[in-house]
């Protein structure tokens, strides 16, 4: 175990912009928390790791110069969406990458994972409409990029894995776009053009309730896998939802929200299974 009862947890893309508030809240909740990533701040805690060498892999998650082993994996690292590199680049990085993480956990007996899938295999950029709003886990997936291809076969990967490893939990996070409260001074400006952030249904995921939502899973995710949801309670927009789902998806059948701005990314099966409640807001962040 990890100070103070925690868990001693290994997260790769340490030094990414989710991947810095993860490590910090949950070194906040009481973990023992080791960040590993290819390029990061000297410091105690953090370990530098090419993730698409096994052997370095390996030998990070089993404990550095001699530290004690991990017990739990928050998976974040990746070339973090499409159009940063190119489509080969993209597939042989996030595709070794994440199959090098899960295989060294499965040889190392570490029996809890969580990891950033992504948005995109919602059917991301909804250039072709989904198939009803809110847009929820049920569906299959849709990915639209290679990028998005390549989180919809880590997902496979995942379930396979859990069939071979009975006693396995793996949480796929389709994270919706990760925003700091730096970022939100932007929100009320979007309001001026519903079509503009269409393409997630005007949600996003504030990086401290990503990383709440990580710890939950760490905590009570069952074992096997599944795949969630995660973004907050909200849209960007202050416009209600029943306006511009009328105005850009006309065509798509609306479940209406109770709340005129609650988000149209459900969260429902992360609040049912891990307990998952969103704490903050951009409305909270942004004075008028």
């Amino acid at each position: 175990m990890g100070q103070s009862g925690g868990m001693r947890i290994a997260v790769t893309g340490g030094s990414g912009k989710l991947g810095r508030t993860v490590v910090r809240e949950l070194r906040g909740y009481g973990h023992d928390v080791v960040a590993l990533d290819r390029v990061g701040e000297r410091a105690p805690g953090f370990v530098a790791v090419d993730t698409t060498d096994f052997g370095q892999v390996v030998d990070a998650l089993a404990g550095v110069d001699r530290g004690d082993p991990v017990e739990a994996l928050v998976h974040l690292a990746a070339i973090p969406a499409p159009g940063l590199a190119t489509d080969v680049a993209t597939f042989h990085n996030n595709m070794v990458t994440t199959f090098n993480l899960f295989w060294a956990a499965v040889r190392l007996g570490i029996d809890k994972i969580v990891y950033a899938s992504s948005e995109t295999v919602l059917g991301l950029p909804f250039d072709t409409p989904p198939p009803y709003i809110p847009v929820d886990e049920e569906y299959p997936a849709r990915p639209e990029s290679v990028y998005s291809l390549v989180k919809h076969l880590e997902e496979t990967m995942a379930a396979e894995l859990c069939r071979w490893q009975p006693g396995l939990s793996i949480s796929a996070f389709r994270f919706s776009n990760v925003m700091e409260p730096a970022d939100y001074a932007a929100f009320p400006g979007y309001d001026d053009d519903a079509v503009a952030r269409k393409w997630n249904l005007w949600g996003y995921i504030d990086a401290r309730d990503g990383a709440l939502a990580i710890e939950r899973a760490l905590q009570r995710a069952p074992q096997g896998f599944d795949c969630y949801i995660i973004a907050n309670a909200d849209t960007v927009m202050t416009r209600p939802n029943d306006e511009l789902v009328a105005e850009v998806f006309p065509e798509v059948e609306y479940r209406p929200t109770e709340g005129p701005n609650d988000t149209l990314l459900s969260i429902d099966k992360a609040r049912r299974v891990l307990g998952f409640e969103p704490q903050h807001s951009w409305r909270s962040e942004v004075t008028a």
